[in-house]
């Protein structure tokens, strides 16, 4: 079993940048599994973001967050980040780290997830 929490979720102006973690916790490390970001804007379903292979071999991203957008690992933190630059005022969403034991970008490959931080981008 993996347990997930996000932080650094928050309130910022478009143009600003934030970072969100998200630390595994649980009997498994999280460096045997792929690990995702996803999104939920209010009344819309929950998006792909990005995603990083276990070994850090393959990144992939939505190609609306596309080079502004960074995912990255510490598997000896067991933590995961989503660097997010340029943020705009569709960016607004919580956001959701999960992981799985398959590199995807589809959201039903993804059994362990977190509950989520907001991020609010005014402009």
């Amino acid at each position: 079993q993996v347990q997930l929490v996000e932080s650094g979720g928050g309130w910022v102006q478009a143009g600003d940048s934030l970072r969100l973690s998200c630390a595994a916790s649980g009997r498994t490390f999280i460096r045997s599994y792929a690990m995702g970001w996803f999104r939920q804007a209010p009344g819309k379903d929950r998006e792909f973001v990005a995603a990083i292979s276990w070994n850090v071999g393959g990144t992939s991203y939505a190609d609306s967050v596309k080079g502004r957008f960074t995912i990255s690992r510490d598997n000896a933190k067991n933590t995961v980040y989503l660097q997010m630059n340029s943020l705009a005022p569709l960016d607004t969403a919580a956001y959701y780290c999960a992981a799985s034991n398959r590199y995807s970008s589809v959201l039903q490959d993804y059994p362990y997830w977190g509950q989520g931080t907001h991020v609010i981008v005014a402009s």
